[in-house]
């Protein structure tokens, strides 16, 4: 039985992808500081093959600790977002950087054997080619705090090769995330959005005409386990988009298909064009190298969040708890 460690393991991504991992015979340990609560991984600890623990990634000595007998990391814990990270720069810095770092350093000198770093489409900032699909291979421009951090530390790990190092790492560029979690989060666009109209609210769009691609949180979660499956050949020092092209999306877009579920829906389009990230990326590499394909799309993602929102399965979708911010 392999052992990883998730950080950020009680996040929005992390608490599904735990438990994508127990399903598949992976001994599991979370280290999160649970900034956010536990609630989303409370019951996991009944799990004989979870373990729990609480702290920081720029805390070296409890890395040290816990990072003895792993075999793979995924690393998830950040500060994450553009808004969030836009209101502690510093702290961002400190942990999507620096603390980043020193989780990969330690890894290594641990000898563990994979390391996997959630990075995201937002590297790609805004297309040169507003007709095109942007590649792993393109340019990167980040617009945000955010994504510059994600480049950083992409640049830092991929370094590692010249260097030797024998840890080896695989930066997986996630597509903007929706969809159903532990940790749910409402203040992501299609749940946002699908939310608001579904509680027969105005919803206010700005800048419907830039794209982005997304993907279902359970299917980036499904990537991971997809790299630790994989060769060594196929994922060492790579770097992976994660999605499908077809889910590329307007702001638009999205709105139309909530309205096909919704048709009574009240939406306010308002021109903005203040938003520099613009993007449609491909996903060709990760398809062809890992025969990776979603099992969710925008859709299915909107249906999910309407059911949840109509039969109050969330008592106050509103409150503070289901937002980064």
């Amino acid at each position: 039985m392999k052992k990883v460690l998730v950080t950020g393991g009680a996040g929005y991504i992390g608490s599904v992808l735990v438990r994508i991992l127990l399903e598949n015979n992976y001994h599991v340990t979370v280290l999160d500081t649970l900034s956010f609560g536990g609630e989303s991984i409370v019951e996991l600890l009944n799990n004989p093959n979870f373990v729990f623990v609480k702290g920081d990634i720029r805390d070296e000595s409890l890395l040290n600790k816990v990072m003895q007998g792993m075999d793979f990391v995924a690393h998830l814990a950040a500060v994450v977002g553009d808004p969030a990270c836009a209101k502690e720069p510093e702290l961002t810095k400190s942990i999507n950087l620096d603390g980043a770092q020193l989780v990969y350093n330690v890894a290594n000198k641990h000898g563990v054997e994979r390391f996997v770093f959630a990075s995201t489409c937002s590297n790609y900032g805004k297309m040169e080619d507003s007709d095109g699909f942007v590649t792993e291979t393109s340019p990167l421009a980040p617009v945000s705090l955010y994504a510059e951090t994600k480049v950083e530390f992409e640049k830092f790990l991929l370094s590692k090769r010249e260097e030797g190092s024998q840890c080896e790492p695989t930066c997986l560029r996630f597509s903007t995330v929706y969809g159903l979690s532990p940790r749910l989060r409402f203040d992501l666009t299609v749940n946002e959005f699908t939310k608001e109209l579904a509680l027969g609210r105005e919803l206010v769009i700005f800048g419907e005409q830039f794209w982005r691609p997304y993907c279902h949180v359970v299917d980036l979660s499904r990537s991971v386990l997809e790299v630790f499956k994989a060769s060594s050949e196929k994922v060492a020092f790579e770097v992976f988009n994660v999605g499908d092209s077809s889910e590329n999306y307007q702001k638009k877009m999205i709105v139309d298909e909530i309205i096909k579920f919704l048709p009574d829906a009240n939406i306010r389009y308002v021109e903005k064009q203040e938003d520099p990230r613009d993007y449609r990326v491909n996903f060709d590499k990760i398809s062809r190298v890992l025969d990776f394909k979603i099992t969710k799309t925008v859709p299915d993602g909107i249906e999910q969040i309407l059911q949840v929102v109509r039969d109050g399965f969330i008592t106050d979708p509103d409150s503070k708890v289901y937002s980064n911010i």
